[in-house]
């Protein structure tokens, strides 16, 4: 309040004065102060927020696990959620998917370690299912199999809905004996599940259960009901799987659908949409408002629109590894490029930013959408690896000669070798034998961090 400030300087000075205080030097610490006071806290406030940050830094570097479960359990947003698990692998911690064995209610750290996901977020289980699965497992531990599971719980609380949402969770994927496809299959010539099967045995067993401990022989044992025989069924690709674990999640656990691409992401100038979201409010934009940039992501959702003026336009909600963003396509852009608005599309997307005058702000222009997993293919006009001498060997020159053989292409490579004791540098280019870039040649050179690698594109990265 620099109001009330200026109106305590008089009677500050006055006061030193009184005490032999020279006044020019009271003038020098008035004036610190009144700069001061323009980004400082008080030394109280900032003292605590250092034994504080004292305090997190300690806990995460000598209880990383429990601290990191802590965190993830009070982010509150799905966004903050997906940030500090990619904190986690950062940090070298796994980060498991929910287990009706293992998960509590929120984020947990179980007996190796690993931070297990809680039953408490899925969407569709309910909270009372949750508590009635985690009491029944404390009083008489583990369930073995899932028919076992349905035999024990509450079916009242724990009913079809919380059982399909955990299956599609990955709860049950500690029961090996089935996969998930198998809970939700319906086999030719049947009009019902896996999992209404498994569902109708528990039934059955706990009303003759029931019914036994009602008799005046209540000590008599259960008949046994044999299992149902669950048919078996192809098992649900990755792309499947993560969409079904993203709608009760909120998140994707067993992998990302971008995992195909690391190495676009790696060697093709992407730059990830966390650093993208702040670029256009970083000094480079205003150096380099020309500048290309690229964009390898995730569609999560698209929306068709039309404005006032009844011209059409799109947006496309975008997501990677790092964040995510929005961006707005208008004109020929939009027409040309709406066959790629389509949930669960990955897209490699080329623009820059332009200066809006009449707004005075900056808005990304895109110039190209492909998907990306045509990048490889389209975009590679060569590969120069580097390798030290003694690193080279037969198996990487005979699987070079053998995967160029089997994809011939335009592609053109040059391989240098370096024996850095004596400084020795030998480069060696393919001359008529060119190649076309391909996923096996890719994962080949990613599993090789020995190799360095750099791509040249045609669009001159």
């Amino acid at each position: 309040q620099k109001a009330v400030l200026d109106k305590m300087k008089g009677q500050f000075i006055r006061g030193a004065v009184d005490r032999g205080h020279p006044p020019d030097v009271l003038e020098k610490i008035w004036t610190d102060w009144e700069a001061f006071a323009q980004y400082a806290f008080n030394k109280s406030h900032s003292t605590c927020y250092a034994f504080v940050a004292y305090q997190t830094a300690y806990l995460k570097s000598h209880y990383p696990a429990e601290y990191m479960a802590s965190v993830l359990n009070h982010a509150g947003s799905i966004e903050k959620i997906t940030f500090f698990m990619e904190e986690c692998k950062r940090m070298g911690l796994k980060v498991l998917g929910p287990d009706i064995n293992e998960s509590n209610k929120g984020f947990s750290v179980n007996g190796r370690g690993e931070i297990r996901i809680g039953l408490g977020g899925l969407k569709g289980v309910g909270e009372a299912a949750v508590e009635s699965i985690i009491e029944e497992r404390s009083r008489k531990g583990s369930f073995e199999s899932i028919f076992d599971m349905v035999k024990r719980v509450n079916q009242r609380t724990v009913n079809k809905k919380s059982l399909e949402c955990l299956a599609y969770s990955g709860a049950f994927d500690c029961f090996p004996a089935m996969h998930r496809a198998q809970y939700f299959h319906t086999p030719e010539g049947d009009n019902t599940t896996g999992l209404e099967k498994i569902i109708k045995f528990g039934n059955v067993w706990q009303a003759q259960s029931q019914n036994v401990s009602n008799t005046l022989f209540g000590d008599l044992p259960v008949m046994q009901i044999p299992p149902p025989r669950i048919p078996d069924c192809k098992p649900w690709t990755l792309t499947e799987l993560l969409d079904h674990e993203k709608d009760v999640t909120g998140m994707f656990i067993s992998g990302h659908p971008l995992d195909h691409f690391r190495f676009e992401n790696t060697y093709y100038g992407v730059m990830p949409l966390s650093e993208f979201s702040e670029f256009k409010q970083s000094v480079a934009l205003q150096t380099n408002p020309g500048q290309i940039i690229r964009l390898a992501c995730l569609v999560t959702s698209a929306q068709h629109r039309i404005s006032q003026k009844g011209k059409k336009y799109g947006t496309l909600s975008l997501e990677d590894f790092s964040g995510n963003t929005e961006l707005t396509l208008f004109g020929e852009v939009y027409m040309k490029y709406v066959n790629y608005f389509e949930p669960g599309t990955c897209l490699y997307l080329t623009g820059r930013f332009e200066h809006w005058e009449k707004r005075d702000e900056w808005n990304f222009r895109v110039n190209e959408i492909c998907l990306l997993e045509t990048v490889k293919k389209a975009l590679t006009k060569g590969i120069e690896m580097t390798i030290m001498g003694e690193l080279l060997n037969r198996e990487i020159v005979d699987f070079l000669d053998s995967n160029f053989t089997r994809h011939p292409g335009n592609s053109r490579m040059k391989l240098k070798v370096y024996e850095p004791k004596h400084n020795w540098n030998v480069s060696m280019v393919t001359m008529g034998k060119g190649f076309e870039m391909n996923d096996e040649l890719s994962a080949f050179l990613m599993d090789r961090p020995y190799i360095d690698i750099h791509v040249i594109t045609a669009n001159g990265n």
